[in-house]
Order: C-alpha cells, then sequence, then structure tokens
C-alpha cells in the first residue's frame, strides 16, 4: 500500500511550545520597525514611486530616516532602487517579489487595526499619534 506523500510542515511550526519561531521575529522586526511598516504599504499601494512620492505618502517621516529605511529594505531585498537616466537624472523605488508578497500580511494587518485602533471605539482608544522629533526624523 502506497503511503500519502508528505506534507511540508512550515519551519514556523517547528519552534517548541512557549517558545518564538526566530523567522516570524524577524519577520516582525523588519516589518515592524518605525516606518517600515508604513513605506511598504505605500508602495504596494503606488507602485513604482520616487524618492519624495513615498514621503509625502507617509506623514511625518523625515527624508534622512526614508534614506535609512530604504537602503535597509533594499539591501534585504524587499525594494529595487532603479536610477533613470534624464534630463533630470531621477531615482524609482518599487517592490521585489519579495516585498509584494508582503501584501497579504499587511492587508490583515490593517484590517485588524481598523477593526482594534479605531478611535471611535469607546472600550479600547487608538493611543495618540507619536510626535516627529529631532530624534525620530
Amino acid at each position: 500500500m502506497a503511503s500519502a506523500p508528505r506534507r511540508r510542515v512550515a519551519i514556523a511550526t517547528l519552534a517548541p511550545p512557549g517558545e518564538c519561531c526566530p523567522y516570524l521575529h524577524e519577520a516582525v522586526e523588519l516589518v515592524g520597525k518605525r516606518w517600515t511598516g508604513a513605506i511598504v504599504y505605500v508602495l504596494l499601494e503606488g507602485g513604482n514611486m520616487r524618492f519624495s512620492e513615498i514621503g509625502s505618502a507617509v506623514p511625518n517621516l523625515s527624508d534622512r530616516l526614508l534614506s535609512e529605511r530604504m537602503k535597509e529594505l533594499e539591501a534585504r531585498g524587499v525594494v529595487e532602487r532603479t536610477v533613470l537616466s534624464g534630463p533630470p537624472v531621477h531615482v524609482e523605488y518599487r517592490l521585489t517579489e519579495m516585498g509584494r508578497a508582503l501584501q497579504p500580511a499587511l492587508s490583515e494587518l490593517r484590517d485588524w487595526a481598523r477593526r482594534w485602533l479605531d478611535e471611535d471605539d469607546a472600550e479600547s482608544p487608538a493611543p495618540a499619534p507619536a510626535r516627529a522629533t529631532a530624534a525620530t526624523r
């Protein structure tokens, strides 16, 4: 009698009970870093975008911090940077296949936030938005 084909088991399910999966932890740290999730979401919605367009779409994000995050995302393979010849020469950013694969997770997180962090929800009011300071710009 032939046995059924073995099912692939996601690595995340192999973490011992009570321990955080290292892959999940790394993913949350990457996307959950200040401004990074918003940047990826804006690129999911906007497609190819210039630096200034991304900056305009994410309120209170300084150019210095946007530049830092874009370099991090490019180094991790989430974002691709393309220099387009001019005149004038300009740079566009777009999500790679890896970056686009975050769409379902970010959509679910957005839906969760709309449900649980709704400002009109009297049971659990949303936290006040953080002020941009020199340290966060």
